[in-house]
């Protein structure tokens, strides 16, 4: 913990400067994030709607499972209705 206030704003601007370093690092990225989801939008091999379940099914799987967001991730690529499921 800094001490002083003088301390204080010394390591506020350090965290600032980090953190812009690291996010122009990661405009790059993002921005073919971007072109990735457009590219597969334009070329129709999926809608919006299956791009954003692919997303959540991949983020479901680096760590945090949810097992009804699973089947809502697994029927909107099956097709098949969740109230159907439910029975």
């Amino acid at each position: 913990m800094a001490n002083t206030h003088e301390e204080k704003k010394r390591y506020v601007k350090e965290y600032i400067r980090s953190l812009k370093a690291i996010e122009e690092a990661m405009e790059p990225y993002k921005e073919q994030k971007r072109d990735l989801r457009q590219e597969f939008k334009e070329n129709s091999w999926l809608s919006a709607d299956e791009i954003r379940s692919a997303v959540k099914a991949f983020r479901l799987f680096q760590g945090k499972y949810d097992i009804d967001e699973i089947v809502d991730n697994f029927n909107t690529f099956s097709g098949t209705d969740a109230k159907e499921g439910e029975e």
